[in-house]
């Protein structure tokens, strides 16, 4: 592993040389090499984690059966990877200012179970909430190990992988590509008026 620290100011309380920057470049088993970028300020405690992918592969979906055997399975998920679990509903598409990051099974569904915290805070409809909050409990279900769902992360750029020996891999076809966001803004020449 090859890291490299650097102090620098923080842009959010604007501390001077507060900020640590950490970028290391890793090599993963079956996967390739990442980069991963950490900042952390010392002062106002701002933390910020992105996973780059440093190598391109071929577009695929991973899907794994989400049990009490599973939820240690390694996941790296790449900043264009949109992450479904189908059986509860629930889609994290990238945005422009989606990140990648290496967990496990049990740290997606902890992601999503945050989503589904903030989207209850957000609701105003009781039914919404009520719907929200059983969404919630079948996710802490699930990473206690008593509720089997389907995970399944489709990465366009083929930089996401799930790495456990229930994990099934499919390379994507060209109109699954198509359909799926990739958290970059794209411009299609055919599209744009040319002014004279």
């Amino acid at each position: 592993m090859n890291q490299q620290d650097m102090k620098i100011d923080c842009p959010v309380c604007s501390g001077e040389k507060f900020m640590t920057a950490i970028s290391r470049v890793e090599k993963i088993p079956y996967f390739g090499e990442i980069m991963e970028s950490i900042l952390i300020c010392s002062r106002c405690g701002y933390r910020s984690t992105d996973i780059i992918c440093l190598e391109q592969k071929e577009p695929s979906r991973y899907t794994i059966e989400v049990g009490d055997r599973t939820l240690n399975a390694r996941v790296v998920k790449s900043q264009s990877a949109t992450i479904r679990i189908p059986e509860l509903g629930l889609k994290v598409e990238p945005g422009p200012r989606s990140t990648g990051y290496i967990s496990n099974i049990e740290g997606v569904v902890e992601r999503f179970e945050t989503a589904v915290k903030t989207a209850i805070n957000l609701f105003e409809e009781d039914e919404s909430k009520e719907k929200a909050s059983e969404i919630l409990e079948m996710l802490r279900e699930v990473r206690g190990g008593k509720r089997n769902v389907t995970v399944i992360i489709e990465d366009p750029f083929g930089q996401s992988f799930v790495g456990h020996p229930r994990a099934v891999r499919e390379k994507l076809s060209d109109e699954e590509i198509r359909s799926l966001k990739t958290g970059f803004l794209v411009f299609e020449s055919d599209e744009i008026d040319e002014e004279d």
